[in-house]
């Protein structure tokens, strides 16, 4: 909201500095993002009078002009416009002047005569021909402003004005009014606040014998005010009421729009003007638009209209789109005549939706979307009726239609002092409470208080303490001690899991990836699920981004197959990318979702490979505690190559998924074969934490090292192999180590060779020749018993 310091002086007088004034407003509670002011960039340029003009003797276009600039100084400028006269009154840049843009002007010789200065237009001083209508727009600014020469530019054409730019939040609408930014501002200067009721005299005649208004949807359209204008006559505004609405950010166009929009920034009140001509049938009906209706908006896109819309229709047709924007076919044109005013109240959901749903955003909807004061109407239109008996645009019929199809209740809150200021921690009298609220225009009768209309935000005891903190000044409100029980700080156990994770994944030269927790179905195909997999189960988006983004994901790995695959279009050789993702899964009879977070892991180049991997993905276990980890050959998960997958387990519950993914698949993402894909879940790994590490002293006695060579079946796997020898060395063995596989001509077709370092040891003794020898026969026996194998 831009605030004209202008404007703002006709209803309460601020005389502090623009600094002072933004600082002030801020504390209050109306943040100010910024201030300009109108012709900043403009220096030493003044009104001069063109008092002779002859041709340049070496150019066929060009004119000497010699200029009175005031105080007996008349300049010789050589210009080039032939819009120019003798007698006319136009901006001089003098030697040294500054304009918009940085544009400096100092005196030089233009085609060998010394021009000592320079005719200025409308855009080299940053105006154009809405600002001031009379004047051309390629040519010297050949002012009509009342002025002599020397007369500095800024004053002659009403510049210098500060404008404020405030940050309205949603819940304040009523300060996105000069009315009601007057009313912030005289609360934190303690200045008089002086809002005049709008006088219109009229000029007989009765409105009720041209018009007459019907509301249906009273939940969309609570009141609806309208006045007529007959013998309209359209033409510029006047430049006080143009440079107001410059300086608000606002284009002037001619007499009945601009006062429009001037109600518009000065009550926050939108209005909107219909040429009486083009209203069907002399009636305006507030309605729900019909199946299959268009409408033709101002800005001349034709508008295909639903049923959740609100419209202003006539008998026939749609008009306007209620609270967003109106038709062409009741436009105002030169020709008009007659106009109607309506000044109204919609339901900001409603407008909100439907401005959405047309996409046309408009200054009237950003308002109306906020919830407006419904008792704002009449004294808009009344303004506007007055605006055109002052401005002369034409004769205001007598009488005011104002439908009221659903009655404003007032809201009234009781005023509790003690329980302010418990919330605030002040001491604050309730003497300065009630006086923060008159001067805010509440109405306090004993305890209860009269919340103005305009106040939709006020419903609390609370909002009552925070309007009577923002005066009493937050920056004296004393420091207190917390009083009452106060949250414990530090992490949860679910947030040291996820940091030591990402310690744990960049430590190893994983690089973080974050990616869109929904995808497409298409992905399913991409990584070959079977189509009876319930990963295929998801969650249908309603309002999704595209085709790509129109389901919740069920499974990670698409994402991450997908960044993996535009690191390897840009021909980056190798990476390796972690994400803690979230996937969702339907749950029965709920509209919900069951969310569960994966730790998921993927890489190729350099050295990628599944042992690779699965080193990572157990020293991620190791160091998270979890126990009784074990991998099992997985050959039915048709996205990973069938003999190079595994299923991870804790304590027998499967926890993830390692595996070197399909080759198939990396086709379709136009990967590298050798690419490779874990997944951990987040849940498993913390529901399996082991306890806390603890420390024990060294151990006192030696250790006795065994390496034993086993010859078994090539297709039983080393886990296997290492399970059976730790169940069968207890209680001697402490460690029991794989260092070497071999096949060749001295071992078996089909069968390989196994070889492992078998550490022993106990806490309480040496260890004999016998605890050795009974504890490695006994390995040796559980081995040949289980899986067939020999001492090679």
């Amino acid at each position: 909201m831009d605030l004209s310091r202008e404007w703002l002086n006709d209803y309460t007088k601020i005389t502090v500095s623009d600094k002072e004034f933004c600082d002030g407003m801020t504390m209050s509670g109306s943040k100010v993002e910024g201030l300009s002011v109108t012709g900043a960039g403009i220096e030493n340029v003044v009104a001069g009078r063109v008092t002779a003009m002859e041709r340049h003797p070496n150019s066929d276009h060009m004119f000497i002009c010699q200029v009175d600039a005031g105080q007996d100084h008349i300049l010789t400028i050589v210009t080039g416009a032939q819009n120019v006269s003798v007698g006319d009154m136009v901006p001089v840049a003098l030697d040294g002047a500054k304009l918009p843009g940085g544009v400096e002007i100092r005196t030089s010789k233009l085609r060998g005569v010394e021009s000592e200065g320079m005719l200025c237009s409308l855009a080299e001083l940053g105006l154009d021909t809405h600002d001031y209508p009379y004047a051309i727009e390629n040519g010297i600014f050949i002012m009509g402003e009342p002025c002599a020469p020397g007369d500095d530019i800024i004053k002659v054409l009403g510049l210098g004005d500060s404008v404020v730019e405030f940050e309205i939040t949603n819940n304040r609408p009523d300060c996105l009014s000069v009315i009601g930014l007057a009313r912030e501002a005289a609360a934190t200067f303690g200045a008089p606040l002086t809002i005049p009721q709008p006088q219109v005299k009229g000029s007989g005649d009765d409105i009720a014998r041209y018009l007459t208004i019907r509301i249906d949807e009273p939940e969309l359209c609570p009141r609806y005010t309208a006045r007529m204008v007959k013998n309209v006559r359209i033409e510029p505004s006047p430049a006080w009421l143009r440079r107001r609405l410059r300086a608000s950010g606002i284009r002037p166009i001619n007499n009945i729009v601009d006062i429009t929009n001037y109600v518009m920034q000065e009550y926050g009140q939108p209005m909107h003007a219909f040429d009486y001509s083009c209203v069907g049938g002399n009636e305006i009906i507030v309605r729900r638009a019909a199946p299959g209706e268009t409408l033709t908006t101002l800005d001349g896109n034709d508008r295909r209209l639903t049923p959740n819309m609100l419209v202003i229709a006539d008998e026939t047709k749609p008009i306007a789109v209620a609270g967003v924007m109106g038709g062409g076919n009741s436009e105002i044109v030169d020709g008009t005549r007659t106009i109607v005013f309506e000044s109204a109240n919609f339901n900001g959901t409603s407008v909100r939706k439907t401005a959405i749903a047309l996409g046309m955003r408009t200054d009237a909807s950003g308002k109306f979307e906020k919830g407006l004061d419904p008792e704002g109407t009449i004294p808009a239109v009344q303004r506007a009726c007055e605006l055109v008996e002052l401005l002369g645009a034409g004769e205001v019929i007598d009488g005011m239609i104002d439908v009221v199809a659903k009655p404003y209740v007032e809201k009234t809150v009781k005023l509790e002092p003690a329980k302010v200021n418990a919330l605030l921690g002040t001491d604050i009298d309730r003497d300065f409470m009630v006086k923060v609220l008159e001067k805010l225009d509440f109405t306090v009768t004993g305890d209860v208080i009269h919340v103005p209309s305009w106040r939709s935000d006020i419903e609390h005891y609370s909002d009552i303490a925070e309007e009577v903190a923002r005066f009493y000044g937050y920056d004296t409100v004393e420091s207190t001690m917390m009083r009452g029980k106060t949250a414990q700080g530090g992490w949860s156990e679910k947030q040291r899991l996820t940091s030591r994770l990402n310690a744990l994944c960049q430590a190893m030269g994983f690089n973080e990836i974050l990616t869109y927790s929904f995808g497409s179905k298409s992905a399913w195909d991409k990584i070959r699920l079977p189509a009876d997999s319930p990963l295929r189960q998801a969650l249908i988006i309603q309002n999704p981004l595209g085709e790509d983004r129109s389901v919740m994901r069920t499974t990670a790995m698409p994402s991450m197959l997908d960044v993996m695959a535009t690191n390897a279009a840009r021909r980056n050789p190798s990476v390796r990318l972690y994400e803690r993702a979230k996937v969702f899964h339907p749950l029965p009879d709920s509209p919900l979702a069951d969310e569960r977070m994966w730790l998921v892991l993927g890489e190729y180049g350099g050295n990628a490979g599944f042992f690779q991997l699965k080193g990572c993905v157990e020293a991620i276990l190791k160091d998270m505690r979890v126990q009784d980890v074990s991998f099992a050959a997985e050959t039915a998960d048709p996205s990973f190559h069938p003999g190079r997958c595994a299923r991870i387990t804790a304590g027998g519950a499967a926890i993830g998924v390692i595996g070197q993914v399909h080759p198939s698949v990396c086709d379709s993402y136009g990967l590298d074969h050798g690419s490779f894909y874990a997944q951990l879940s987040m849940e498993a790994i913390a529901a399996h934490q082991g306890p806390e590490r603890t420390f024990t002293a060294l151990p006192r006695f030696p250790a006795v090292n065994r390496d034993i060579a086993l010859v078994c079946r090539e297709d039983i796997p080393v886990a296997a192999l290492v399970a059976t020898i730790q169940s069968a060395g207890k209680p001697y063995l402490e460690k029991a180590e794989l260092f070497d596989v071999y096949t060749g001509a001295s071992i078996p077709a089909g069968c390989k060779s196994v070889a492992f370092s078998l550490t022993l040891r106990a806490a309480d003794q040496t260890l004999t020749e016998e605890h050795t020898a009974e504890t490695m026969n006994a390995i040796l026996a559980a081995l040949a018993a289980e899986h067939g194998a020999s001492i090679r």
